[in-house]
Parts: C-alpha cells; sequence; structure tokens
C-alpha cells in the first residue's frame, strides 16, 4: 500500500462528453478555471487536453494549449502540468469492407514533431505518452494509433525538452514498449507510468488484472492507476493498496454517484476524502516535483 499519494485531475479529455454534462470544461478560460478548482481541491497534477470552442471537439490546437496553460500559470494556484501528446495518433478506417480510403471526418494522424508542438513551446513539467496502438472504446473503425518508431521518435523529443514522460498504458503489451523504451535509454529515470484501466478494448479493471500489470512494472517506477466510469472512485482506494497514485476527473467519468453529475473539484474531493479515511498522506505539488524529479520553469 502507498501511504503518500499524489492524485491527479484530467479535467476535460476529448471523448465525445461535453453534451452529456454541462460541467464539461470546453474553452481555454473554462479548462483552466477547472485545473485551478482541482489544485485547490487537492490534486497535485492537472492533466490537460483542450478542445475547440466552436464544436467542443478534442484539439491540438497549440494556442490554445497557451491560453490555458497562461492561465494557469498566472493564476498564483500551484499545480503541476501534464499536456497530453496523445492527439494525431486517431486512425479511423473506411469501413469493414474496404478500408482504404481512411474516414477523413475521424482520422487526425500527425508526425511526432507536430503532436509535440505545443509540448516543446509550452514546456510542461510532464507529457503523456501512449506506449502502443489498440482498438479503443469508440470502437467501430477507430484504431488509437501509435507505432513503435513514433514512440521512439517522440520520447527523444521529449526527453531533449527536459519534460517528463507520463507513460501511458492500456494493456499488457504497452508495458513491453515501455521497458524497451528504458532499455533504449530513451526514459530517464525516475520513470512515471499511468495505468489506464476498463477501456475497451484494453485491459479490464478487475483486482486481479491490475495487480498483474504492477507485477510487470518496471524496478522503481512511480505509478497511478485508474478506471473510467463507475469505478473511477473505487479506484481511488484500489490504486493506493496497490500501491500506486490517483487520478480522477471529468475525462474519464461525469458522475459523483448514481444520477449527480460530478465538476472536477468535486471528483478531486471524494479521492481526498476517500484517501485520508484510509490514513493516507495526500502529496502537494512540490512534494511531487521532488518525488518525480520535475523541473519548474515558471
Amino acid at each position: 500500500m502507498n501511504t503518500d499519494v499524489f492524485i491527479t485531475c484530467a479535467v476535460t479529455g476529448a471523448g465525445d462528453t461535453v453534451d452529456k454534462s454541462e460541467h464539461v470544461p470546453v474553452t481555454p478560460a473554462e479548462i483552466a478555471a477547472a485545473a485551478i478548482e482541482a489544485a485547490k481541491a487537492g490534486a497535485a497534477i492537472a492533466h490537460i487536453h483542450v478542445r475547440d470552442p466552436a464544436t467542443g471537439k478534442g484539439s491540438r490546437d497549440p494556442r490554445l494549449y497557451a491560453e490555458v496553460v497562461e492561465r494557469v500559470r498566472s493564476s498564483g494556484v500551484d499545480v503541476v502540468l501534464n499536456l497530453t501528446a496523445g492527439m494525431g495518433g486517431d486512425l479511423v478506417l473506411g469501413g469493414t469492407e474496404r478500408p482504404l480510403p481512411l474516414d477523413a471526418t475521424g482520422t487526425d494522424m500527425a508526425g511526432a514533431t507536430e503532436r509535440l508542438v505545443h509540448v516543446e513551446h509550452l514546456l510542461p513539467e510532464i507529457c503523456t505518452l501512449d506506449c502502443g496502438s489498440m482498438n479503443f472504446a469508440a470502437g467501430g473503425d477507430y484504431v488509437m494509433t501509435n507505432t513503435p518508431d513514433m514512440l521512439r521518435a517522440m520520447a527523444r523529443r521529449i526527453r531533449a525538452a527536459g519534460v517528463r514522460p507520463e507513460l501511458e498504458v492500456f494493456d499488457f503489451g504497452h508495458m513491453v514498449m515501455v521497458k524497451d523504451l528504458i532499455a533504449e535509454g530513451l526514459i530517464e529515470q525516475p520513470v512515471m507510468i499511468q495505468l489506464c484501466m476498463g477501456i475497451p478494448y484494453g485491459a479490464p479493471d478487475d483486482p486481479a488484472t491490475l495487480m498483474a500489470l504492477v507485477a510487470q512494472l518496471p524496478p522503481g517506477a512511480v505509478f497511478s492507476a485508474f478506471s473510467i466510469g463507475r469505478m473511477q472512485l473505487p479506484y481511488v482506494a484500489m490504486a493506493a493498496l496497490a500501491g500506486g497514485n490517483v487520478r480522477v476527473g471529468l475525462e474519464d467519468n461525469l458522475f459523483l454517484s448514481r444520477g449527480v453529475k460530478a465538476t472536477n473539484a468535486a471528483l478531486v474531493e471524494r479521492a481526498v476524502r476517500i484517501l485520508e479515511a484510509m490514513n493516507v498522506r495526500i502529496l502537494g505539488p512540490a512534494a511531487v516535483r521532488e518525488k518525480l524529479k520535475l523541473v519548474k520553469r515558471w
């Protein structure tokens, strides 16, 4: 069990959730405000996606990231920023009989440099690196696509920028990729891993699967674990019991309880309550920076 836990709040994500809850932040001002409120509630890290303000759809526009980061950094509220680098790996085939040409409305494939423009410009303390490809929760003909060479190229750029990658693991094969990146000298210590559980069609969120993934962690790795939907809050306790840290937020779950829509701050507050009831100490941003050897540049 981990008795010194940090909380990450994933405040918006890129999924089609805007129409499902009025609390999902869309504009840069709303996303920054959600990150600040989560920090005040006890989150040490804010995991940031951005959305097109006009459509609410996920975006990778560097200008939107810049506005969010500037608003958070100028707020006077301390929080570790973790920017996604997952956008740009979306592949949607044209159908079961004619997979090519690709579905242009859903496909968004970008090179390593383009996927990291906002990271290299804004220099957050952390950015994500999805460590493999998979048939993702959207189903249909969508594939989250991250080839080994793409991941190596992105890892090199992230390391050169002095940013700590959060290695996103959705299934067991992704852990193999993590170990390859480490063995090739592309990931510096301490290694930071996020176990992403319960996402169709990745690793299920049952305790046995979680502990099997934990058993495969590289030595000395700092990890968090989360699940989506109704299992998000039970995973607060489960992640700590497994020796890890915690992630909550509207990217992964819209409800505080049955029929009660959540806010990011409310989810963090509930996570704090669960952990404190377990006699767990909640780590703040300064302790997280020390633990993960992060570089704060503002």
